[in-house]
């Protein structure tokens, strides 16, 4: 079993490794890599918080022009996971720690400040013993900062007592007071406002009112004017040929338009005696 799983290789007597063609790879290439955020940090984009130790899959590259005691940088691009905003940050060989760049700003400095504050301290201590010119600068340069403090305490307090000096109470009564004047005052414009309106919609009412009462009284039929079923003939308008025959007409015989002209016109037919009734109607006397 053990034969199965070979982790020798063959090697020929006439290999020479140095014959084996090199890969030209770019300097600066990239690889994708599976890191933990070494620290905390909070996103510039979002404001979304990463914790120490969230996993990511991050692009590696060195850092070129870049060198700590023949150490390379390296340079790491992850993805905020909230946005997807990109966050870099590079190693620090020379403090043991990772340095932020750019996307992200980091959280809980002050072990680290501190730790740097020593640091500097410790090497003006050492500078100051061998340099006696430097512990005159030192001297100096703390001076100036002590008169700076100073003068920007003075500022502070007398900014403190100018502002102890007003009353707020009178201020606070004074803006309460304006308040209360300001909402009565839109009160009063509200309630004239509605008035208005009212007085409006009364007057538009009496208007519609008076508008409808003259339409019911135009719209109902006069009772003394009876109107016949033949009047609608007359109302109606004549062409102008019938017209022009009508007047024609008038003139060659003359306007009938009484009764008696209508009379004269026609002429009643007398009736002649049946002989056969009158047979019949004598020899119904005879019987009798």
């Amino acid at each position: 079993m053990a034969e199965r799983k070979v982790l020798n290789k063959y090697y020929p007597p006439d290999f020479d490794p140095a014959k084996i063609p090199k890969l030209k790879l770019p300097k600066d290439r990239q690889h994708v890599v599976r890191l933990m955020a070494p620290f905390n940090m909070r996103c510039k984009t979002c404001g979304e918080y990463i914790y120490k130790g969230r996993k990511f899959n991050a692009r590696k590259e060195t850092v070129q022009n870049e060198v700590y005691l023949g150490l390379p940088i390296f340079r790491f691009y992850i993805k905020c996971t909230r946005c997807l905003a990109e966050i870099t940050f590079k190693t620090d060989p020379k403090n043991t720690d990772y340095t932020m760049e750019h996307g992200a700003m980091r959280n809980f400095q002050a072990e680290k400040l501190l730790e740097e504050e020593k640091r500097m301290q410790k090497e003006r201590e050492e500078e100051e013993l061998n340099n006696p010119l430097k512990v005159l600068e030192n001297r100096t340069k703390d001076s100036k900062l002590e008169m700076e403090v100073l003068e920007n305490l003075q500022e502070m307090k007398e900014l403190n007592q100018h502002q102890a000096s007003v009353d707020f109470e009178a201020m606070l009564k004074q803006y309460k007071e304006l308040e209360e004047e300001q909402r009565r005052k839109e009160q009063e414009e509200d309630e004239q406002e509605m008035k208005a309106m009212l007085e409006q919609a009364q007057n538009r009412r009496l208007l519609v009112d008076s508008n409808s009462d003259e339409e019911l009284a135009k719209s109902r039929p006069n009772p003394v004017a009876q109107t016949k079923p033949t009047d609608i003939l007359q109302e109606i308008p004549q062409p102008q040929s019938k017209k022009r025959r009508m007047e024609s007409w008038e003139r060659s015989v003359g306007k009938l338009s009484t009764k008696a002209q209508l009379a004269g016109l026609v002429a009643l037919r007398k009736q002649k005696p049946d002989p056969a009734l009158d047979n019949g109607m004598g020899n119904n006397r005879t019987s009798n």
